[in-house]
Parts: structure tokens; sequence; C-alpha cells
């Protein structure tokens, strides 16, 4: 038996949950921007949470457990573009009415999203982000989600270059011949789990570059052009973010004549 004296309330801390919404205006809208934002940071919590065990079920070969969380990931983020639905409620004018109290804050500022980043490949962040951000100097010293998958491969029988197993992590992964000529060989069972699990982390990938695209838009019908709040490039920098594949490899591989996988949801 559990607990009884522990309560709805106390095991969630809504005490504390529903204490940290401090808007700094009167501005009714402001409470569902700081809401909305929160909600964010408590998901990309999450992702970072089932990415670190999807890593782990990767290189232990356990397609079926790597399965069902890249799965639970990619339903997280579909979760994360439709909240951008409710933001997209509120217009610029309303949004003017407390930008000015964002001050230098700036969603680039997410420590988390440059962590996941890191996990999903991306090495070049600023010396000041990694100087200051002991999670994220970890994160790019570690292997990536694809070096993970790679592994996997391995451990399914899959001929995976040694190179690219023994590659050193720090450095940013660049498309490979080789590897993708692997990757044909497990597409050529398209029912097989290895191929499977590639497809879920297309889906992973595919979920990222949405949440951009819809970012992008966001910003683009609430700033318009203007500078991002903490001086940030704004809609620009986020334009030059997408159809940046995580994974390229397992993107390229659909256009070759070997019998690209065909890609069902």
């Amino acid at each position: 038996m559990g607990d009884p004296a522990v309560t709805y309330g106390g095991y969630l801390r809504l005490d504390d949950l529903l204490a940290c919404q401090e808007p700094r205006t009167d501005a009714h809208d402001e409470l569902l921007f700081v809401i909305i934002h929160q909600v964010y940071e408590l998901w990309f919590k999450q992702i970072l949470h089932e990415a670190a065990l999807l890593q782990t079920r990767l290189e232990a070969g356990q397609s079926a457990g790597a399965l069902r969380t890249a799965r639970r990931i990619t339903k997280i983020l579909k979760t994360v573009v439709g909240q951008m639905d409710v933001l997209e409620t509120m217009t610029p004018r309303q949004f003017a009415g407390f930008r000015d109290a964002l001050g230098s804050s700036s969603g680039f500022q997410s420590e988390q999203f440059r962590e996941l980043e890191a996990v999903l490949g991306r090495r070049a962040f600023p010396a000041s982000d990694l100087r200051d951000d002991p999670r994220l100097r970890a994160a790019v010293r570690r292997r990536s989600l694809f070096d993970s998958l790679l592994r996997y491969l391995g451990t399914q029988g899959h001929s995976v270059p040694a190179a690219a197993l023994e590659r050193d992590v720090r450095e940013p992964w660049r498309a490979d011949e080789a590897v993708q000529k692997a990757l044909l060989a497990v597409y050529a069972d398209e029912d097989g789990p290895a191929a499977e699990v590639c497809e879920a982390l297309v889906d992973v990938d595919e979920g990222v570059q949405e949440w951009r695209y819809r970012h992008v838009k966001m910003v683009e019908r609430t700033i318009g052009a203007q500078i991002g709040t903490g001086g940030s490039a704004g809609a620009e920098y986020l334009r030059a973010t997408l159809f940046t594949p995580a994974f390229p490899d397992l993107w390229e591989v659909r256009s070759r004549n070997e019998g690209a996988p065909v890609h069902e949801h």
C-alpha cells in the first residue's frame, strides 16, 4: 500500500508549481506566454530523459525497447508542436503589451534545448555556452543519438564501418557513403526490427524539424522581421536552422536507386 498521507497536490507539488508563474505586467496574455514556455521546458526535460534511455537501449541491442522509446519521443514532439496552436492565438499587439518586460531573456537561452541539440549531434556552440553550461559540455563529449544507432546496427549483425564506430564523437557527424551503404542493407529487410528502429529515428528527426518550422512561423507572425528578444536575430536565425536534419544519412538513402525506404507514420 502507498502512503495514505500522500495527496494529489502534495505528490505533484502543486503549490510550488502554480507559484512559478509571475508575470511582470498586467497584460492578460503574459500568463499564457509564461505557461507555454514553462511547459516547453518540462517537455524538453522529459525528452532528454527519454533520449538517455533510448541511447542505452540502442547500445544494448534492445530493438523493441528502443522502438517504444523513440516513438514516445516523437509523440512528445507532436505535443510540443501542438502548443504552437495555443501560442498563436496571441496577436502581435497582445505580445507587444508585455514584450519590453522580457528584457534580455530569449528562447535561445534554453539550456535544455541546447543539450537536446547536442544529443542529436550538434557540436558547434558558442564558447560562452560551453563555458557556462556543464551539462552541455558533457553532452558534446558523449556519443550522439546517431552514434548510438550505429552501435545498435552493429549488434544486429550489420556491417557498420569501423571508422564510424571508432570516430571522435566530440566532432560533428558528416554524412558518410560507407554508412549509407550499411543503411541500405538494413532497409533491404524493410520489415526487420533494425529498419523499424531507423524509421523511428527519422520520425524523431522530422519532429524536431517540424518544431523548428512552426517556431519560425510563430515568430514571424508575432514580431515579423524585428530583432528577437534578447537581441537575437529572431526569425532570420530560425530560418537558417530549417531543413537541416540531425541524421542526414537516414534521409540521403531515400534518394538511392537500390530501393529507398518507404516512410510510414
